[in-house]
């Protein structure tokens, strides 16, 4: 799975303000709904719950905040970097600027875990992390985000 068919540059934020984690979740609900033309209180309802079960911090500064929604008719991803790393309850306890929200359809339960491992195996490369910190552009974050898979031996 490419990352280029999951995320289109027009959901990249090089520079996203938000204070909580809260406030984050708000904000990437309200731009996947622009992308999506689904509630952005449904969407956002929807990464409440998920959080809920524990946090979608994994480590390393990274969020990958996700769930699935009945009404969504595709997989949807956005990426933001936000302006000031904050709290985002992760299993490392440090703070996260670099957020991939990931939305599924309902039925997509095979594609929704291929895109999962796909956006983790991306966030797993520290030379990857490197750039989308350094990268203050949304084309140049795009590009970083989109480069094809290196696939192990």
């Amino acid at each position: 799975m490419d990352l280029a068919d999951l995320i289109a540059p027009e959901a990249v934020y090089p520079s996203l303000k938000a204070k909580t984690k809260k406030q984050v979740l708000q904000e990437l609900a309200q731009k996947a709904a622009a992308l999506t033309r689904v509630d952005a209180r449904e969407i956002f309802d929807t990464l409440l719950q998920r959080e809920h079960l524990g946090s979608t911090g994994v480590g390393r500064g990274i969020a990958i905040p996700h769930g699935r929604l009945a009404t969504l008719p595709n997989i949807v991803s956005v990426f933001a970097r936000l302006d000031e790393p904050i709290d985002f309850e992760a299993l490392d306890n440090e703070p996260v600027d670099l957020i991939f929200l990931l939305l599924a359809p309902e039925h997509a339960g095979a594609d929704h875990l291929k895109a999962l491992a796909r956006i983790s195996r991306l966030l797993r490369e520290p030379s990857t992390i490197e750039r989308l910190r350094a990268s203050r552009d949304r084309a140049a974050l795009y590009s970083v985000l989109t480069e094809p898979a290196v696939h192990a031996a």
